[in-house]
């Protein structure tokens, strides 16, 4: 009798590996177990681990999901403006009002109810903190009642859509200075743990107001580059950020993802000469080459902006001509034909700058057509296409120096010395701090190279303070070219920009996720999480 038994017994315990190895994610055969609504992701885009921890009034979330805290509005698949814990919001007709109305019963993680004092707190925190998130426009923040909020401004603002959509709300009577360290939120996921240098764990919000998510558990772990994908090979995460050196790879159970972004990599061209000029720390302001605008042109019209999308990205870009191509307050009447090596040699020749001595390098009044092109030399994707740019210079007779540098040396260097950037922001206040003379600030990367126009000016000025977007639009593609000027090639050409750059991700093959949003400069994987799932094969 007991020959049955024990065969049953087997029977049974066969069923169970079974059944337990159908649900266990695939990365069991490495010693690494998940359910299938777990997921572990090495995700450099989402922002990296934040230096001050994971507060949004010192810059967590913004330009992408805060996934612990709510915002008040989110960017659509379309980059359309939706709701979020907003459900409406007027504009005075002079513009300075923003009243928002927020949803009902919102309870913080903790239990406690969201109301409207708490908005008008983060909004009124961020504003005298001068962090990350520029709010200096905002007068006050003042909570009507329990469910309105009024916000007013000191000048009309088109741009400030945007601020309501960056910052994530924090309750005002948890909100201490470490806060960071131990987030209370609204969103989707709740803060569970982070091991510095690591990783940090979150887990669904069982009470969150909107669709509930998929993966029950999300660990974001540290990691880039080569690390990154070695891992997600291994099979110990489920979705990994990799370079485009990786992108025909061939990976079993894995597939690779190309999400298209807005982010535009350029390379400053300073326009100023170096007369001896120092800044306040000793550097070297302008440069005596790129301060032609012959040379400046004709690095724009000579380079072939395909061939770098072929070539260093790997067909995973596209091409680039005024860093806002893909964006509504992009002017695509200043799009030029490029690649165009015959042209470029013109435009050099008839400004004078012709190779006399035969070493093919032009040169004119004694001074070389030759610049260094520093890229931080953590970014493989800047170094191959600052190689490829200066491949393609030599032909027109300029020598390109290629250095990969620190982002220290980038920030005291690049008033006087090109370097490759990358921006890609859904907010156009961004194209306003690149170019109006009055923005210049190294110590936030804006206007590295002290560009100035004063019709370019005008023209920001107008499109930031109009008092809706539709005007504010007609605005910022005048400042890029209105037929007379502009800070496109067509222009001054003070940037040579060269394509806008996908983000490769490999991750697990039965994974869905759904239709991504928009991506910016740094990603935004996680700002549509809540569509993501795997599929049942």
């Amino acid at each position: 009798m007991k020959k049955p038994l024990n065969f049953l017994l087997l029977i049974i315990l066969m069923l169970g590996l079974v059944s337990v190895s159908g649900c266990a994610d695939k990365t069991e055969k490495t010693g690494v177990y998940m359910a299938p609504d777990e997921l572990i992701v090495a995700v450099g885009t989402h922002g990296g681990e934040p230096e001050s921890g994971f507060d949004p009034i010192t810059g967590w979330g913004y330009n992408h999901e805060p996934l612990v805290q709510s915002t008040l509005f989110k960017r659509g698949s379309d980059a359309a403006v939706v709701n979020d814990l907003a459900t409406d919001h007027t504009i005075s007709e002079d513009g300075l009002i923003w009243t928002v109305t927020i949803r009902d019963g919102v309870k913080f993680h903790d239990g406690m109810p969201l109301t409207a004092g708490d908005v008008a707190f983060t909004f009124n925190k961020a504003a005298a903190s001068a962090g990350r998130v520029d709010l200096t426009m905002l007068e006050k923040a003042t909570a009507i009642d329990d469910n309105t909020v009024e916000l007013i401004l000191r000048n009309p603002q088109s741009t400030f859509i945007n601020k309501l959509i960056g910052v994530g709300i924090v309750p005002e009577y948890a909100y201490t200075g470490s806060y960071g360290q131990n987030p209370i939120g609204s969103g989707p996921y709740i803060f569970k743990q982070w091991n510095k240098g690591q990783q940090v764990i979150f887990e669904a919000n069982p009470d969150y107001y909107g669709p509930e998510p998929y993966f029950k558990k999300l660990t974001i772990v540290f990691m880039e580059g080569d690390t990154a994908f070695a891992a997600a090979k291994a099979g110990r995460v489920n979705i990994a950020e990799i370079p485009h050196t990786y992108a025909n790879q061939v990976v079993n159970g894995k597939r690779i993802v190309s999400l298209e972004t807005i982010e535009a990599c350029g390379v400053t061209l300073p326009t100023e000469p170096n007369t001896g000029e120092k800044t306040e720390d000793g550097y070297p302001v302008g440069n005596n080459v790129t301060s032609d605008i012959a040379v400046r042109k004709a690095l724009n019209i000579g380079i072939d902006r395909q061939s770098l999308v072929n070539g260093p990205l790997n067909g995973h870009g596209a091409t680039e001509f005024t860093g806002v191509d893909k964006l509504p307050w992009g002017n695509k009447k200043a799009i030029f034909d490029d690649g165009n090596i015959t042209e470029a040699k013109r435009i050099l020749r008839d400004a004078g700058w012709i190779d006399t001595d035969g070493d093919g390098i032009v040169e004119r009044d004694g001074v070389k057509a030759e610049f260094t092109l520093l890229y931080a030399s953590s970014a493989q994707d800047r170094q191959v296409l600052a190689v490829a740019v200066s491949e393609q210079a030599r032909e027109l007779g300029i020598r390109i120096k290629v250095e990969g540098a620190s982002w220290d040396k980038i920030q005291n260097m690049a008033i006087s010395t090109p370097v490759v950037f990358k921006y890609g922001d859904i907010d156009p206040t961004d194209v306003y701090l690149r170019y109006h003379s009055e923005s210049y600030d190294p110590s936030n990367w804006n206007n590295m190279i002290r560009y100035s126009n004063p019709v370019v000016d005008a023209y920001l000025q107008n499109a930031m303070t109009s008092p809706d977007e539709e005007t504010a639009v007609e605005y910022w593609q005048l400042a890029a070219w209105d037929g007379e000027t502009g800070y496109s090639e067509k222009g001054d050409a003070p940037w040579l920009w060269m394509a806008s750059i996908n983000y490769l991700y490999i991750m697990d093959e039965d994974m869905d996720i759904g239709t991504p949003v928009i991506q910016p400069h740094c990603g935004n994987i996680f700002g549509n999480i809540l569509e993501w799932k795997r599929i049942d094969s």
